[in-house]
């Protein structure tokens, strides 16, 4: 495990897609900044999928687009069927150029992307098996203390930036309020080897009795999304695949099954999102649909528009005492947009 120091000028609470990408994007602008992640390795689930043409373009910025888009799926084109029969497509096409898709990529191979390029432009800054347990501001700094598998350690940053997820510590110890509500939607989902015709194309199936969608994996699999009366705790095979053999027609008996799980559908805004020295980015500042991967796509939004105005405070030293209300009120619209569509 890489040594902590005492201080630094931005201290990063998790280092998932969001984390990684805020000390990349500030590391790249010469702030000193450190990832704590309570997670010893590396994730192996696909969980969030869609990098959406916006956040391609963050990736350019970084120097990570090709990257992205030599191991992706670009997915040009969505087709819908109602009750077995087609009913019309959806093209890409029009979109601004030169992104006219959405790339699908499991987010371990994007964490994994994201973790090389911070190794490269800074060596040691992500410290795995590292959890904060006490925070405390100050007029100039954040003081935290750290849990490690070495023992407490305490640092100090200029800025507390919570990337730490739907149960963010940074959140809570803040005593920000994080309210909204769950929908009545659940669903279980799976990723299957591929056995279909439909190539790199999504699919959307309005059956009466339920929505299915369907999305291209690398490795030749496809993501199955199919929706339930009810939330199942403990989704099984069967269950996933007599529905999709129902409403779609795909049998998915021979095929290979890599994951399973189930979930509901929330939304929630953090108020405000920064105080003070403390910031929130990600699901630790809002949760919306998971469907298509609107969460990450936003909380990369988050992440480059805090890197810029943290460039500005400490680099380019142009103080701004209103930083914090600032990016409060932009990412509390910007997600508020985001939860309305």
């Amino acid at each position: 495990m890489s040594k902590l120091k005492q201080s630094y000028q931005v201290v990063i609470a998790g280092g998932g897609p969001v984390g990684l990408f805020l000390a990349i994007t500030l590391s790249q602008r010469g702030v000193d900044c450190i990832v704590l992640e309570k997670r010893t390795d590396r994730i192996t689930h696909s969980r969030s999928l869609g990098i959406h043409p916006v956040s391609i373009e963050l990736m350019k910025e970084i120097g990570l687009a090709d990257q992205f888009l030599t191991e992706g799926i670009k997915i040009k084109q969505g087709i819908a069927w109602g009750d077995r029969k087609k009913i019309g497509t959806l093209s890409f096409d029009r979109c601004p150029a030169p992104y006219r898709f959405v790339l699908s990529l499991p987010q371990y191979r994007t964490e994994h992307l994201l973790e090389e390029t911070l190794e490269q432009i800074k060596p040691g800054c992500i410290v795995r098996g590292a959890e904060l347990t006490e925070l405390n501001t100050s007029e100039n700094s954040v003081e935290l203390t750290v849990s490690t598998r070495e023992g407490p350690n305490q640092l100090s940053g200029k800025f507390l930036v919570g990337c730490d997820g739907k149960n963010s510590f940074v959140r809570n110890a803040a005593g920000f309020s994080y309210r909204g509500k769950r929908y009545p939607d659940t669903y279980i989902m799976g990723d299957f080897s591929d056995n279909t015709d439909l190539n790199s194309k999504a699919a959307i199936f309005l059956h009466r009795e339920g929505l299915i969608e369907s999305f291209p994996l690398i490795d030749n699999r496809r993501r199955w999304v199919v929706k339930t009366d009810n939330f199942i705790e403990a989704p099984d095979r069967d269950t996933l695949q007599e529905k999709v053999r129902k409403r779609t027609g795909y049998d998915l008996s021979e095929t290979e099954n890599f994951m399973l799980s189930s979930f509901g559908v929330q939304r929630y805004i953090a108020r405000p999102m920064a105080e003070d020295r403390i910031f929130l980015a990600g699901d630790a500042a809002h949760i919306v649909s998971p469907i298509g991967g609107q969460g990450m796509n936003l909380g990369w939004l988050d992440a480059w528009e805090l890197s810029q105005k943290i460039e500005k405070f400490i680099v380019e030293k142009k103080k701004n005492p209103s930083l914090a209300s600032q990016y409060s009120k932009e990412r509390i619209s910007v997600a508020k947009k985001a939860i309305r569509r």
